[in-house]
């Protein structure tokens, strides 16, 4: 394998047709002295029955935004979750990527009464354990690309962070404790969630569990065309944002929790205030159609839109959906026959709305994403449902 490198992600080629994210021969291997940092949110089950799943996916979207303000000019791609988050970093950024996490869980736990487990695991381990971690560079616009993983080795890690058994060595002890706060700067959740437009959001996971690298690719080649046919046109069409359903309001739903994690530097009333200016300003301008620095609120709704991270591929593929209730119908239909076929396991969840959380890097250079997940649970809870699939696959002999 290759030494670390840190343009590593920068350096790598980009596509822009999703439906080419499945083709393992497209993907390249990270360096082998790179890690693969994720945190995962204990008892999130519990705090999305409570109605708590904003908190949740912010604290999620926490983890990354706290490493990529630590990381400088490296490129560090990631993976959001909803309950948590996956980033992959080279060595030199071990230590300050750590610290940055300990510091997130400590505000999870003292401002949400969230507990992280979170771990940092060697990709020459996973490599060790006859996995991969392979990364292909997905264009989303002109500001922004996004990593998408394939080999097995995402899949792999999450299992060791959450294993009672083997993660140990790869865990950040939960006593471990640093003084400071995190560097939250950018991390936003100010939209109102996003209503359906055509009848319920769905959050959708599948996995083909068995198979060489070019069967898998097959088989989610597959499943990428059948659910084209069903939704009559590119899953683009169907992401959940769209001008008809970004609205804003006053105090913003969220600020409270906004506040809590980003509040470094202000305090916690200064970040309430900072959150509620900057909210009332960008309504003002919405309304007015006037600019104001580097915003403009039409480019900016449009940019918003195209960066919207509502379809993944990570090991599975993950697709945040506006659909009628006809083609979810036909989607389950089709899954099942896929999974009767003991092809793949899959989870699917829907909702009235999507909730939304944004990172915002640079908005001159139209540098932000917008993380997207349903609102009754989204992922966490498809990720229960195929991991029951998962379990009586490979409790029944092929």
């Amino acid at each position: 394998m290759t030494d670390s490198s840190t343009d590593f992600f920068t350096a790598l080629a980009s596509v822009r047709d999703f439906t080419k994210v499945t083709d393992s021969s497209l993907y390249t291997p990270l360096p082998d002295d790179w890690l693969l940092v994720l945190s995962d949110i204990q008892g999130s089950t519990r705090a999305i029955e409570q109605g708590r799943y904003k908190t949740v996916n912010m604290v999620g979207a926490a983890c990354i935004m706290g490493i990529l303000n630590i990381a400088d000019e490296i490129d560090v791609p990631y993976v959001f979750g909803g309950d948590g988050a996956t980033l992959a970093i080279p060595p030199q950024l071990a230590d300050a990527a750590r610290a940055a996490l300990i510091k997130v869980r400590h505000v999870a736990r003292e401002q949400m009464s969230l507990d992280l487990r979170i771990g940092l695991i060697p990709v020459k381990d996973l490599r060790a354990r006859g996995l991969d971690v392979t990364l292909l560079k997905y264009r989303m616009s002109a500001g922004l690309s996004l990593a998408m993983f394939s080999g097995g080795g995402l899949s792999e890690a999450d299992r060791l962070l959450k294993s009672e058994t083997e993660g140990g060595d790869y865990l950040i002890p939960m006593d471990a404790k640093l003084e400071g706060q995190p560097d939250l700067e950018g991390l936003s959740c100010r939209w109102e969630p996003l209503s359906s437009r055509n009848g319920k959001i769905i959050s959708l996971l599948v996995t083909a569990p068995f198979g060489s690298k070019d069967e898998k690719t097959q088989i989610y080649d597959e499943v990428l065309k059948k659910l084209t046919t069903i939704l009559g046109s590119k899953a683009e069409d169907y992401r959940p944002t769209s001008r008809q359903n970004l609205r804003l309001r006053w105090p913003p739903r969220a600020a409270w929790i906004e506040a809590k994690l980003t509040a470094a530097g202000r305090g916690l009333l200064g970040a309430l205030y900072r959150i509620g200016w900057q909210t009332a300003v960008q309504m003002y301008l919405e309304k007015s159609g006037k600019k104001a620095g580097s915003y403009d609120g039409a480019i900016y709704r449009d940019e918003l839109i195209a960066n919207t991270d509502f379809q993944r591929f990570d090991d599975m593929i993950r697709l945040v959906l506006d659909c009628r209730p006809d083609q979810i119908t036909a989607i389950e239909e089709c899954l099942n026959a896929f999974h009767e076929q003991k092809k793949i396991a899959y989870g699917l969840q829907s909702s009235d709305n999507a909730l939304m959380t944004c990172l915002v890097f640079n908005m001159a250079e139209g540098a932000h994403v917008h993380f997207v997940d349903g609102g009754d649970g989204g992922f966490a809870f498809a990720a229960t449902g195929m991991k029951r699939q998962l379990a009586a696959l490979t409790s029944d002999p092929i």
